[in-house]
């Protein structure tokens, strides 16, 4: 895994504004609620879900294609506390759409920080 650059740092910046005016600070604390159940959740009821999806999906698919330090990610987030929370809801759309790649990159993110 390559050193983290100033680019990925700046990067890192720009999705960090990004997911402030997304809403993530917000959701955060939602999904890790001790009465949010990652079992019973569905991205199209729960908003808080629905950003965090398209949120880890966005920054895992820009680790995949070596935009973005995944080192520097990992470092940054809690990529698989997330998408244990969130995961459940995203494995639903798949199944209710028959499309695999629905939040495919955000899974293999939190699956390979581990």
């Amino acid at each position: 895994m390559a050193k983290p650059t100033v680019s990925d740092a700046q990067l890192m910046i720009q999705i960090a504004q990004w997911g402030t005016s997304l809403g993530v600070e917000e959701a955060m604390p939602q999904l890790f609620a001790d009465d949010f159940d990652p079992d019973t959740a569905n991205a199209m009821d729960n908003p808080a879900v629905r950003k965090m999806l398209m949120f880890g999906e966005s920054i895992a698919t820009l680790t995949k294609h070596d935009l973005l330090s995944k080192k520097l990610v990992n470092d940054w987030l809690w990529i698989e506390g997330i998408w244990s929370r969130v995961g459940p809801a995203a494995l639903k759309q798949r199944a209710r759409f028959n499309e695999p790649r629905l939040y495919e990159n955000f899974e293999a993110l939190a699956a390979s920080a581990t």
